[in-house]
């Protein structure tokens, strides 16, 4: 096809706002064209987190706002036949798959055919050989928990060529959610790597959400944001050279210009001449960024570059447990207090490992885990300070001592301590390795 193809994102991170997708679906259906709805809600961080909940229950290991997310647009999207299309299958797409059908059945609304996207979870016993033959020598002692590949758009064009009306991936690249709708929509090669990078680099300006309409942009009197309360979410027009224009929702706040653009263009880029895809290798030398309205943005001239021959691919693995403790002084001497604090909980916990030493409000973004820029900085006064604390352990009660540390700060700390929380929870750490494309293929069924 030649006419374009609108792509709205409504998350861009597990947590973001369930009240976005509103206002992209109203612009979708105002333009009256081919459109789809995208949710990007997975990161490393966030996949390990829907690991460990697939462990602890079945059924779960999706994104945990799902239904919110989807609910207040799911009938609109039927209707119109907006597509959606979302990573927020997590560590367990197909759950998330019979979750939206019951969300249907429960609005009343016709069963909307939903594919899954499959094939990037390695974490079954026959893939720890490769696993570990992958990872070399860092595999040495890790206790593989689970694993999962980043696949390409492919699964989800044929998925949508086949009459979804949702797509439920895990892990898939980010730009990958708008590589496979642009796929489907244009018909494009699977080698037409120019259009396909086009395509991957307005999957990228999509990815984070309302990053690129001012969100995480803002500076106020260097980089001014308005109505940053209601910023809005992205929209791009696709078109079939690869180009795309991207706006934001209609009524909403935010901005979205050059400067949002190109900050969102470059980020997370090691490379702009050779951005690394599942799908293509991209190359932005010769992009072109122009303002063609208000809030109106134009990307063109992005080249494309045979897609890598490997697929990255985390691993997770058991990585104990992680205790956290704070405490707040405030008035003269506090930080004093704060560090003497500090030192009690080093002498109370010696032998436990590195424990981790934060003044929140004097050293706490510039600190290290190993405490050596926090001892070098002179003692100051600041007058309101928090100390949080933490420890890693592969044994749970172990870590536990660091709760019970904190907490008795109240009569066996300094004076004027207060506000003490405590957590823990178990961690699972990453390495990411590179696997041959051929051994992790994509498959796509339809849940019923």
């Amino acid at each position: 096809m030649t006419h374009p193809l609108y792509i709205g994102s409504a998350a861009g991170f597990s947590g973001d706002r369930t009240d976005a997708a509103r206002p992209v679906v109203d612009t979708l259906i105002r333009r009256g064209c081919a459109a789809v709805l995208i949710f990007e809600t997975l990161a490393e961080r966030t996949l390990a987190l829907a690991q460990l909940a697939r462990q602890a229950d079945p059924e779960a290991g999706y994104e945990p706002l799902l239904v919110e997310m989807i609910e207040p647009v799911l009938a609109d999207c039927l209707r119109h036949r907006i597509r959606i299309v979302g990573n927020f299958g997590a560590a367990h797409p197909q759950a998330a798959a019979r979750r939206l059908l019951r969300l249907a059945s429960d609005l009343g609304l016709r069963p909307p055919r939903i594919a899954v996207v499959t094939g990037d979870d390695l974490s079954h016993p026959d893939h720890e050989a490769l696993l570990r033959e992958c990872l070399g020598a860092s595999a040495q002692g890790l206790k593989i928990t689970s694993a999962n590949a980043y696949l390409g758009a492919e699964a989800i064009a044929q998925a949508l060529r086949e009459g979804a009306d949702i797509v439920v991936t895990g892990r898939v690249a980010d730009p990958s959610l708008t590589v496979g709708p642009a796929l489907a929509h244009f018909g494009w090669a699977a080698d037409d790597w120019s259009r396909i990078a086009g395509a991957t680099m307005a999957g990228h300006l999509l990815e984070c959400g309302a990053q690129v309409c001012g969100g995480y942009y803002a500076d106020p009197g260097f980089k001014d944001v308005p109505d940053l309360a209601n910023v809005g979410y992205p929209i791009a027009e696709l078109q079939a050279d690869g180009s795309c224009t991207l706006g934001k929702a209609d009524g909403t706040g935010g901005c979205v210009d050059e400067h949002t653009v190109k900050e969102q263009l470059l980020y997370e880029l090691h490379d702009p001449s050779a951005y690394l895809t599942p799908d293509v290798v991209a190359d932005i030398g010769d992009a072109v960024v122009q303002a063609v309205g208000p809030d109106l943005v134009r990307l063109a001239g992005v080249r494309g570059h045979p897609r890598p021959s490997h697929l990255k691919v985390n691993v997770f693995h058991a990585h104990g447990w992680l205790a956290e403790g704070e405490i707040s002084y405030a008035g003269r001497g506090a930080e004093a207090r704060a560090r003497l604090a500090a030192d009690v909980l080093r002498a109370r916990l010696a032998g436990l490992g590195p424990l981790r030493v934060d003044l929140i409000g004097v050293a706490s973004v510039f600190a290290d885990d190993a405490g050596r820029w926090l001892d070098a900085l002179p003692v100051g006064d600041a007058r309101d300070v928090r100390l949080r604390v933490a420890l890693n352990h592969a044994e749970r009660r172990s870590a536990e001592r660091l709760l019970r540390e904190v907490t008795a700060l109240y009569t066996c700390g300094p004076a004027g301590g207060g506000g003490v929380r405590t957590g823990m929870r178990q961690r699972l750490g990453t390495r990411s390795c590179l696997v041959p494309r051929e051994l992790v293929p994509a498959r796509v069924e339809f849940v019923q």
